[in-house]
């Protein structure tokens, strides 16, 4: 792991904790065990204010590549209300973001999904020309 541990954005990770706090009513054991572990990491996390955040960290609005073996597949980590999986959104709450939250370009990952654990690559993390206003969120 590049950082040691996660990194965050200080106002993201206010917002994340708030998200995890009523995240306790999912009835899919895999999404529960993922938040479960990504909460676990909000522990030990670097936190940074926005004008100091490393560019390779991925963060809300990232453009993320991941791959596992010969799969690949590159997607927006976002807020859950911005979600859209046609448009390759991935909600924060997903398996898959709560995996990468905080992980920075070239780590890898072991995360388990509905298939089972896979260990994923981290090979491109891209900022949003635009990133999330969290001010609004709070």
């Amino acid at each position: 792991m590049k950082y040691e541990n996660i990194v965050l954005e200080k106002k993201e990770y206010v917002f994340l904790k708030r998200l995890l706090n009523v995240t306790g009513y999912y009835k899919d054991q895999n999404t529960k065990d993922s938040l479960k572990k990504l909460s676990g990491e909000l522990t030990s996390a670097i936190i940074y204010d926005n004008e100091s955040m490393p560019e390779d960290v991925i963060r809300f609005n990232s453009l993320v590549t991941v791959k596992s073996g010969t799969w690949e597949t590159q997607f927006q980590l976002v807020i859950p209300t911005d979600r859209d999986i046609s448009a390759n959104k991935i909600s924060i709450l997903a398996p898959m973001g709560s995996a990468v939250m905080g992980y920075a370009e070239g780590d890898s990952v072991i995360w388990n999904f509905p298939n089972g654990a896979k260990e994923l690559q981290i090979t491109s993390v891209k900022q949003a020309e635009k990133p999330i206003d969290i001010d609004v969120l709070l």
